[in-house]
């Protein structure tokens, strides 16, 4: 199919500037993947440890110079690394190391292994969207593991107890010792520093993926921490006997093939005045609200490239991560939920958590 437009028909000033920023969107793309580099083989890391020249960086990180040489070409040019012509020396600035390196909650390079991991899939997602369906979780694994556990790891050892345990009112809880579950636990790493901070509670998480339990078993023996377990499930196998005090999701629900399904069998898991505390995307449900923000097309992509994707592969529901906090509100309820409440995650622009309740012993008896 071709496209063809009369003279004059266009506005010569307005196609320049998309084609400039088309050129700009695949640079960055391109700088991603260098990110994504430099963050597997530590050259960040070395950089951040100070000044140096290509070759003192390579041999600081064990690297090759050529190959590190060419990489901080991009990276100067892109201006992320500062570069010295007289001496040729290399600077990372200290605030772009903070964003680049250190495991915390503002240690973004581990998400530019995202883009690595869902470019490989277009290929098959435009078949898909051809002949419908979609890509099947295992299609992204193991590698998924890994790059999910990078992304979150930092901000659960940030953020996970002071930034959205103690504000959903849930430490003196936990303190005193109570049944809680965390759905879709992935590596487990959130489940054993809940178990570590929280020894008189107990603990189970729940994943599909049997590599990425095994790691918080490995985990979980390595701090010697007793009070927690992994089994694998799939979450609408949930079960409600005996019943749960608490129960997590950090950007689980989104993805699920049948997500009603799932916070039902959550809600009824609960028993009277059970939490279930859910981390999700922060955006609207609808389109017309999202436009504007910075986030959005990130968010859309990713549900493009996968979780929109491995739900419908299972003919599922398709929710996709963009589903919004009204849809959320709406899901919550019509699973039995009461008292939601929505808070930001502190130094994660992309997420909301949700506190929902199950009812009182009391209510219900009045019922």
């Amino acid at each position: 199919m071709t496209t063809s437009f009369t003279p004059g028909e266009l506005d010569d000033d307005r196609v320049g500037a998309f084609a400039e920023r088309l050129f700009g969107l695949y640079t960055d793309g391109l700088l991603t993947l260098m990110i994504d580099v430099g963050q597997r083989t530590g050259l960040f890391s070395a950089l951040a440890a100070g000044p140096g020249t290509s070759a003192e960086l390579a041999a600081r990180a064990g690297l090759e110079e050529r190959y590190v040489r060419e990489c901080l070409g991009a990276l100067t040019t892109a201006g992320i690394v500062d570069y010295a012509a007289d001496g040729g020396v290399y600077t990372l600035p200290a605030e772009h190391a903070v964003c680049l390196t250190g495991g915390g909650s503002t240690d973004l390079a581990p998400m530019s292994a995202v883009v690595t991991l869902l470019a490989r899939q277009v290929g098959p997602l435009a078949q898909v969207f051809r002949d419908g369906g979609g890509i099947p979780y295992e299609a992204y694994r193991p590698e998924f593991t890994t790059v999910m556990d990078g992304m979150s790891r930092g901000l659960f050892d940030d953020q996970l107890i002071t930034g959205i345990v103690e504000p959903a009112g849930l430490a003196p809880t936990l303190t005193a010792g109570v049944a809680v579950a965390d759905i879709g636990c992935g590596t487990g790493h959130s489940t054993n520093l809940l178990a570590r901070t929280y020894p008189r509670s107990t603990f189970v998480g729940y994943d599909l993926a049997g590599d990425a339990l095994d790691h918080g078993r490995a985990e979980a023996d390595g701090w010697g921490l007793d009070n927690v377990t992994f089994e694998p499930l799939d979450l609408v196998d949930l079960p409600s006997d005996p019943p749960l005090d608490v129960v997590v999701a950090f950007d689980v629900v989104h993805d699920q093939a049948d997500p009603a399904t799932v916070l039902r069998r959550v809600h009824d898991a609960l028993g009277p005045g059970g939490v279930f505390v859910m981390m999700d995307t922060k955006a609207s449900s609808r389109l017309e609200d999202n436009v504007g923000n910075p986030f959005a097309p990130l968010l859309y992509a990713v549900s493009t490239l996968h979780c929109l994707t491995v739900s419908l592969a299972r003919d599922g529901a398709g929710l996709g991560t963009v589903w919004g906090e009204q849809t959320a509100r709406r899901m919550l309820a019509d699973a039995g939920f009461t008292d939601v409440t929505v808070r930001d995650v502190p130094d994660d622009p992309l997420d909301s958590v949700y506190v929902a309740r199950t009812a009182s012993a009391r209510a219900m008896a009045s019922r």
